[in-house]
Order: structure tokens, then sequence, then C-alpha cells
């Protein structure tokens, strides 16, 4: 799938949420349902093409400079909890995405990030992009084994990276957090 479909339909998604689209707190969070429907108004291969971008589009986020933004937002940040934060990140929009892997300091603009930083209610995170893309296909077809199948095949050949891209440091060394990622160190270290 072409970047610009995929990107065109997550603001269809985004579009459809209305201005709770950068909501993330469970359980009424309008964003998943709504690209869940936007999905299912394609064709089962189209999913499966989605879900294949979808991967492409989060691994380009696979940064150093990016997890240790989200450690200092989230108050700690897992393998696991980087990937709901990279497809929480794609939920955003192309925009707010593209703008935060080349600079994750930018995310201290965010009004979720903000109101973290201040204890109130909030995530960037997404459990998993897979669940929208799963419950459209199932609604098409009636199952998702195929889907596995496909997306299996189309990522098969692809290298997965080692490690993350960018410099690396201590995530918990609030100097160096100072120095890479000042804006965020200033709302959630000082």
């Amino acid at each position: 799938m072409d970047i610009n479909e995929w990107w065109g339909l997550v603001e269809r998604a985004r579009e459809a949420a209305g201005d709770r689209a950068d909501d993330r707190d469970p359980p009424d969070d309008p964003l998943p349902g709504a690209l869940t429907d936007v999905l299912a108004s394609l064709e089962p291969e189209r999913i499966a093409a989605f879900a294949v971008t979808a991967v492409d589009v989060t691994r380009s986020a696979y940064r150093w400079p990016l997890w240790n933004a989200a450690y200092l937002i989230e108050g700690g940040c897992g393998d696991d909890g980087f990937m709901d934060f990279r497809d929480g990140l794609a939920l955003l929009g192309r925009e707010t995405f593209t703008r935060a892997v080349a600079d994750p300091d930018a995310l201290a603009g965010l009004p979720v990030v903000i109101r973290m930083s201040r204890g109130e209610c909030g995530w960037i995170g997404y459990e998993s992009l897979n669940a929208p893309i799963a419950e459209a296909y199932h609604r098409l077809r009636g199952e998702t084994a195929s889907l596995d199948t496909a997306v299996e095949a189309a990522l098969r050949d692809r290298i997965r990276p080692a490690d993350p891209a960018g410099e690396s440091w201590d995530a918990e060394d609030a100097a160096a957090n100072r120095r890479h990622l000042p804006r965020l160190a200033a709302l959630f270290q000082d």
C-alpha cells in the first residue's frame, strides 16, 4: 500500500473520531472503532496491505531518541510499551508522527503530553494497531487466519532491525535527557 494512501486512511479515521481523535484514554477511545470502520470499507487484500504498511511505519520510529522520549513521558518504557507508544503515535497522524520521529522533543508541545506531565489523564500509546485491523478483516471474512498468513508472507523477507537506530543514552540520566530532550526533561524531570 502506498504510504500516502495509508496515512489517508488514518486521517479518515481521525476525522470520523472528531475532536477526541487524540484521546487514547480507554474505555471510550473513539479512534480504534473509527479505524475499524474505515478499514472495513476496503477489500480484504487492502486491509492486509494496510497491516503490512503499518509495520513499516512503526518500524521507522524504532529509534533510541524516541524510545527515551517515551521513557520520560511514561515514567518508564520497555519493549512492549515502546511498541504501544509507536502504534499510538501513528494514530496521532502523519504530521505529528513525522515530527516526533525527526525530533522527539517536539512531543513536549502535545496537549496530551502536557497533561501527562501534570499527572492528569492521558496516554499516547495504543495497545496494538493489529486490533482494529483484525476486527475490520473479521467483519468481511469471518476469520483472521488468512490475514495473518498474508501479512507474514509479505514480511517474511524483510529484515527486522536488531537494535533501534539513532544515538542512545541512559534514559535515567537527567543531565543527558536535558541535553537531548530539553523540553521533555523540563516537563518531566524538573
